[in-house]
């Protein structure tokens, strides 16, 4: 799997012979940073990440690592979103009047979730984490093209 950017290419899980492998060194071709999550070395699916690791890629193991090598080559520090330290939640818990209204929109017919969001007039956090909770409990069906019923 990888992830990338104009600036540089992260990858998290490589075989020795995949995609990512080849994205990387293209990337790394174009002079962008190329960084790796190292895996075990028992896995296969971690054997190119490693590898890359050995040939000089940044080794990743936190978001703050990225950022901090890409804080030169932007030129202005970079902050996270979020702060992993601070003990806040990312979003807030859906009330119990979001819980309703959304559970009130599903039904048998499945509905895609963007129009589920629209007409629930919530965000889409809270929507995907009433989904979630639903789907937990045994009572959704997520259906093909992001659309999802009650079961």
């Amino acid at each position: 799997m990888i992830s990338g950017t104009a600036i540089g290419v992260v990858v998290v899980e490589a075989a020795f012979r995949s995609g990512s492998l080849i994205t990387a060194r293209i990337a790394a071709e174009q002079g962008r940073e190329v960084f790796a999550v190292p895996g075990s070395p028992l896995d296969p699916r971690a054997a190119g990440t490693n590898d890359l690791i050995k040939q000089g890629a940044t080794l990743v193991t936190e978001a703050s690592d990225v950022i901090q090598a890409l804080t030169p080559i932007m030129e202005r520090p970079l902050t996270p979103a979020f702060r992993e330290d601070d003990g806040e939640s990312f979003a807030p818990d859906p009330q119990a009047n979001e819980r309703d209204r959304i559970v009130s929109l599903l039904g048998p017919v499945p509905i895609s979730i963007d129009d589920l969001i629209r007409m629930a007039e919530t965000s889409p956090a809270i929507v995907r984490t009433v989904l979630l909770e639903l789907e937990l409990a045994g009572r959704l069906e997520r259906q093909g093209g992001g659309m999802v019923s009650l079961i």
